[in-house]
């Protein structure tokens, strides 16, 4: 049984990182660049934060896993200060809460304590991760989601025990081309109606398109270039967090 609710926090918002789509003065400065993004989005309020630098070494991985994690409990103490009890917030603590999620790397999200572990459908196989998680007696709030194609690895993902989906591409766009013709609105609806784990959509993220993403029954949205290019990060997380399915 997934550790999130069908509908955890709708939308759920996750920023996926990709230092390769940015355009620093000096190529050198990507991986900074990159660590500002994070901080911008975890001091912006945004629920999931998926380091996504596949060609990192593990050293390297592990350092801005690990840094991503400081940021995010470092926003978490700070956002807190200013909030009102829970009692008089509309969206309470929770809403502070960043968790980030380490692609493919198992070995790096346990031990940097990242929040989850996100799998490619080509990566770690699912039941063999939580196999792992369960000999290793993890805390029971770690998360573990699947990259789907198709409803049938969807289904999958679900018998499986994945906690989440991410399904797409939805809509096209450069990074996801090796998955082929965008996917579209209709096969996404069908994902989100055949299983009860959370579906987030992936692929040529819009604001106009994420609204309809909702509406075909994703419960959030993942993007790369949506929160990164954003020249403010955070009016894009207060517009994202206005609509509603």
């Amino acid at each position: 049984m997934s550790r999130l609710s069908k509908s955890p926090r709708v939308p759920l918002l996750c920023y996926v990182t990709d230092r390769h789509s940015l355009a620093p003065a000096n190529p050198k400065d990507a991986l900074k660049v990159v660590e500002q993004r994070i901080a911008a989005a975890a001091n912006a309020g945004i629920d999931w934060i998926q380091i996504r630098e596949k060609d990192l070494s593990g050293k390297e991985y592990g350092a801005l896993t690990r840094q991503a994690v400081r940021v995010a409990a470092g926003s978490l103490r700070s956002a807190a200060k200013s909030v009102p009890a829970p009692s008089t917030t509309e969206a309470g603590p929770e809403r502070l809460s960043t968790r980030i999620i380490v692609n493919d790397r198992l070995d790096i999200a346990l031990v940097a304590q990242a929040g989850a572990v996100h799998l490619g459908e080509k990566g770690l196989p699912l039941e063999e991760a939580r196999r792992l998680m369960k000999s290793l007696g993890h805390d029971k709030d770690f998360l573990i989601g699947v990259s789907c194609h198709s409803l049938e690895a969807a289904k999958a993902a679900e018998r499986g025990g994945a906690d989440y989906l991410f399904f797409g591409p939805v809509f096209a766009t450069p990074s996801k081309t090796a998955f082929g013709a965008p996917q579209g609105l209709k096969p996404l609806g069908e994902v989100c109606r055949a299983v009860s784990i959370p579906v987030l959509a992936i692929g040529g993220i819009t604001l106009e398109y994420a609204a309809d993403c909702l509406s075909s029954g994703a419960s959030g949205i993942a993007a790369i270039r949506l929160f990164q290019d954003a020249p403010d990060m955070g009016s894009v997380v207060r517009a994202l967090q206005k609509l509603s399915p």
